[in-house]
């Protein structure tokens, strides 16, 4: 019984290890272009669903108070586009003197001027009991900045430049993000009062769907063909963890060891922040109740 009880409280746990057995036994099935065809189910299906579920869930004056919270915004942004991409640039010249392949540095200094996933970060948060509204704002807002931002990253610290596809990039993220955000709120409106009454499982719903991320993206990960790449270079990147690649370094002969830091620091990125969700969120109800404790009494 107490097996049962504790496989059901982890449940999330147990689906990550299943979900990335079933990704090494059948990568077929989740990879791009398979009969799960993800970059339709999960790049536009899932990621929509995790945002009309968080504006099914959220209130709407939480939504509208996260968006004063001017000196957060401002922080996470220029830490996620600023001191973040500065800091892996500075730690890249240390590790330039080690054998490490040069192309992968690059790679990892790609990664640095990314802005971070928009679903897992908004997930991931809501797991842990953070400022959902607030990660929906940063996330999404990120990445808008992240079309313009990150070609700039790219070649001052790179000197790679080409033209990106603003567009398509902005329309697929209206589309998947603000417009299912927007609808889930309208919804709210017409049975505000069965949600409340009825409390649905919001947080399952989104973790569930993560896990079908976390398959698709591990899917990719196991059919990916062997690159060559000496062992101490691979162990660096995986201590390190560390479509816009293609996009910028398209037609290049080191593309694939470009990629290489993107392909492991994903699912890396997922799969450890899924195992610190139950840690993080000990300590978040912790703090809450020691917040409650040190409140004085009117």
């Amino acid at each position: 019984m107490r097996l049962l009880e504790r496989l059901r409280k982890d449940w999330f746990l147990v689906g990550i290890v299943l979900a990335i057995a079933g990704a090494k036994l059948g990568p077929a099935v989740g990879v791009r272009g398979g009969p799960l065809k993800p970059e339709i189910t999960v790049s536009y299906i899932a990621v929509a669903t995790i945002f009309f579920n968080s504006g099914l869930s959220l209130k709407t004056e939480e939504l509208t108070s996260a968006l004063v919270h001017v000196k957060l915004h401002l922080f996470i942004q220029i830490f996620t586009l600023a001191f973040f991409p500065a800091t892996i640039w500075l730690f890249l010249q240390l590790l330039s003197i080690t054998p490490i392949n040069e192309w992968l540095l690059k790679g990892l200094q790609t990664v640095g001027c990314m802005p971070p996933p928009v679903s897992s970060a908004v997930i991931l948060t809501k797991a842990v009991g953070g400022n959902e509204a607030a990660a929906i704002f940063n996330s999404a807002f990120g990445s808008f900045l992240g079309i313009v931002v990150t070609p700039l990253l790219l070649l001052l610290f790179l000197g790679s430049s080409s033209s990106v596809p603003f567009t398509s990039i902005f329309s697929q993220l209206f589309v998947t993000v603000v417009v299912p955000l927007i609808i889930g709120q309208i919804v709210r409106r017409y049975i505000k009062d069965w949600l409340e009454r009825k409390k649905p499982p919001f947080g399952a719903v989104s973790s569930s769907v993560l896990l079908m991320i976390i398959y698709t993206t591990f899917c990719d990960t196991f059919s990916n063909p062997h690159i060559d790449l000496d062992k101490f270079s691979l162990v660096l990147i995986l201590f390190i963890r560390i479509p816009m690649l293609k996009i910028v370094f398209a037609g290049h002969k080191h593309l694939s060891l470009i990629s290489m830091p993107l392909l492991i620091y994903h699912p890396a990125q997922i799969l450890l922040g899924s195992v610190l969700v139950p840690t993080i969120k000990s300590w978040m109800v912790s703090r809450q109740k020691g917040v409650k404790l040190t409140r004085p009494t009117v």
